[in-house]
């Protein structure tokens, strides 16, 4: 970084603040702003600054969103008595995708990683539990990614509404389709076995 000038150390430091980016590819991608149009790097600029300005979470399921309500939870053909409970926006954005899903949605922001300092107060479980108690609700799908934390995180909410009266499932796990069972793990044969249904 010594070599780049003052402007460019600026931008790499502040790209490989995102996610995901290490200082070499923050590098790489300062290079090509570099070597972009102004054109082109002025319509990065606005977008970047669009989405700050006019993105907000939806009152109702907490989606980044530019309406409010979100486009989902305003669908009066959707079932509002049907939530499916996800840690960030982008798996919400995956389940739409397969179009097989019509109910609503709840983004918990996260999941549970007591080790990074995210508890429950650091998710969306206020108002999940407001949704609930304001009701009807007849089920909460948990969709909380099959790892470590969204396991505690789908746990947490099992507890949470265990007396409620109303119905929790979890998404099933296990063997993608195409796989062959020889190079799937023993974690995934087990959970597979484990949520079997008949046919």
């Amino acid at each position: 970084m010594k070599s780049y000038a003052q402007p460019i150390k600026r931008l790499i430091a502040e790209l490989a603040k995102l996610p995901g980016i290490g200082e070499k590819t923050a590098a790489r991608l300062a290079n090509y702003i570099l070597r972009a149009t102004p054109e082109d790097v002025e319509k990065l600029a606005e977008s970047l600054v669009e989405v700050k300005r006019k993105i907000h979470l939806c009152r109702i399921c907490l989606n980044p969103t530019e309406e409010d309500p979100c486009h989902i939870c305003g669908d009066p053909s959707r079932d509002s008595r049907v939530i499916c409970v996800v840690e960030e926006p982008d798996a919400l954005a995956a389940i739409e995708e397969s179009g097989v899903f019509h109910g609503t949605y709840h983004v918990l922001h996260g999941a549970l990683a007591p080790l990074d300092g995210i508890g429950p107060e650091n998710l969306r479980l206020g108002e999940l539990r407001r949704r609930v108690q304001e009701g009807p609700i007849e089920e909460l799908i948990l969709a909380t990614n099959p790892n470590v934390h969204g396991e505690a995180t789908a746990l947490l909410i099992m507890r949470m509404f265990k007396d409620s009266g109303m119905k929790i499932t979890r998404i099933a796990m296990g063997v993608p389709m195409g796989g062959d069972l020889k190079y799937v793990d023993k974690m995934t044969i087990s959970k597979s076995l484990q949520f079997r249904h008949g046919m």
